[in-house]
């Protein structure tokens, strides 16, 4: 699979709310960083985890509105929601082997560390 295969069948997976599926598009090493809150995720455990214990009040729907590919690069713009949050969020994804291994995603707000998900990341500083 090429780089954008790869992408969009990571977020179709993500539309079907198992995580743990998601999760198999990322390599085992796989890093995950919000520079908004400087959390990093490591491991697709990790992500997996994050995403399960969120406390949403619904079911999680992605939208993607666009995807840009150069090589191993590849920036998807998604709208998220589940129901009483909606966010967007602008992500770089890097993809090697068929998998993602590093993912940089921008949320539209800058916001502290939550100490709820502090078990499954570190806080570090760009």
């Amino acid at each position: 699979m090429n780089p954008k295969d790869v992408v969009l069948s990571f977020w179709n997976a993500m539309q079907t709310n198992d995580f743990a599926k998601a999760s198999e598009w990322l390599s085992p090493d796989f890093e995950g960083f919000w520079p908004q809150s400087g959390e990093l995720i490591v491991g697709r455990d990790n992500f997996a985890a994050i995403n399960s214990y969120y406390p949403a009040n619904g079911v999680w729907q992605f939208t993607l509105h666009s995807i840009v590919c150069d090589g191993a690069t590849v920036v998807t713009d998604v709208s998220i929601s589940y129901g009483v949050q909606k966010a967007r969020a602008i992500t770089f994804h890097t993809v090697e082997g068929g998998f993602i291994i590093k993912q940089k995603e921008f949320w539209p707000d800058p916001m502290e560390a939550q100490a709820w998900r502090s078990k499954w990341v570190k806080v570090v500083r760009e």
